[in-house]
């Protein structure tokens, strides 16, 4: 996830639309509006969180209270709120040393004695990876075509095998993360459909040999925008990538309305007859930073219409968009992740994991106030 820049896509196989980045600030609809549910159809199925920081924040000192003040585990107030899944991604050999298979395991095994199901994103990169990046690990840099495709095997083998034979295996794998323009610059590109095939199917292959039953995400951001779904997954299709569900990154104040994200979901899944799911969603309980890095949201204009930047704007975003994926025909929408709800401001846990005095862009979309209290929207 990161603040959306324009991306313009070519010819690859299929035409593509021209996909913009949606503005911030584009109204959503009242609850009970066209497109949005006025509460939940059922109950989802995969109530998930992405809490890839946690680790280097407790490393660091990060402290989370239960919502009485009294310090806790935040996997276990999470469990307790109601989150069933958790989110974990990988990166390859990043700067800090946080996000690597080591890491994984770790969350991993507190996350299955607490009762939660695990999918794991590669971002195959040694940092962030998606719409605007998709660069190579270092270590895979100079790599042939055949050698990189092999490294996606290894690498995915690798990380899956290892939570196998820890006895908490994933259930979920994304491969790649937000893939509107492809993964593995530039051999992967939007603009070479074969070989972005090639690397997805080595990836979901070495995924379902690692662990049999495990289901493969493709995950694209732009959650509102059907026309690139529709050209993405077409090229996917035709160039036989497996998948078994559709993964969207769906941010209010920038990708579209959620009568949008409600078409696209219902479209999206019908035309590929697959489930979907949100798989990163977030949003504001505050504005004004805990920390000297001003916040990626943090000014009323950047505020969705109808949806204040106070604890009970953050848990009214999380029943309209859980009621929008309920809403999905056929019991298709599977559910929502919410992303980095652990990201507190803890000194040296910032954006840049190449600079330990980078600051922390995010503390106001987390699910822990300034005090690491929990606020209501653990709750589900």
């Amino acid at each position: 996830m990161r603040r959306r820049t324009a991306l313009r896509l070519g010819a690859a196989g299929l035409a593509a639309p021209a996909l913009a980045a949606h503005l911030p600030g584009t109204a959503l609809g009242a609850p009970g509006a066209p497109g949005v549910p006025a509460r939940p159809a059922r109950r989802l199925d995969v109530r998930g969180v992405d809490i890839s920081s946690l680790a280097k924040s407790e490393d660091l000192g990060g402290v989370y209270r239960e919502a009485n003040g009294r310090p806790g585990d935040p996997v276990e107030i999470l469990r307790r709120g109601g989150s069933n899944w958790a989110r974990l991604k990988v990166w390859v050999n990043p700067a800090d040393g946080y996000n690597t298979k080591e890491h994984v395991l770790r969350i991993a095994h507190r996350t299955h004695a607490a009762g939660m199901r695990l999918l794991v994103d590669f971002h195959y990169s040694d940092t962030w990876a998606d719409p605007g990046k998709q660069f190579k690990p270092a270590a895979w840099a100079n790599l042939d075509f055949p050698g990189l495709r092999e490294a996606v095997r290894a690498h995915t083998t690798d990380v899956l095998g290892a939570l196998v034979d820890q006895g908490t295996p994933a259930a979920m794998v994304q491969i790649g993360n937000e893939l509107n323009g492809g993964m593995l610059w530039p051999d992967g590109s939007y603009e070479n459909w074969p070989r972005l095939a090639e690397l997805l199917t080595a990836g979901a292959e070495a995924a379902r040999a690692a662990t049999p039953g495990i289901r493969i995400a493709l995950h694209l951001a732009d959650g509102g925008d059907n026309g690139l779904y529709r050209w993405w997954f077409d090229n996917a299709v035709r160039y036989g990538v497996p998948f078994d569900v559709i993964a969207f990154s769906f941010y209010g104040y920038w990708h579209g309305t959620l009568a949008e994200l409600s078409h696209n979901m219902n479209d999206i899944s019908a035309r590929y007859d697959r489930e979907v799911m949100v798989v990163e969603t977030a949003y504001p309980f505050r504005l004004g930073s805990d920390d000297d890095h001003e916040d990626i949201i943090d000014l009323p204009s950047e505020l969705v219409d109808g949806y204040p930047a106070t604890p009970q704007g953050q848990v009214a975003w999380m029943r309209d968009i859980c009621a929008t994926v309920a809403a999905v025909p056929n019991r298709r929408g599977l559910g929502v992740f919410y992303w980095e709800p652990t990201w507190i401001a803890v000194p040296g846990n910032g954006w840049d994991p190449d600079d330990p005095s980078s600051g922390n862009a995010w503390e106001n979309q987390a699910w822990f106030d300034y005090s690491g209290r929990a606020l209501p929207a653990v709750r589900w």
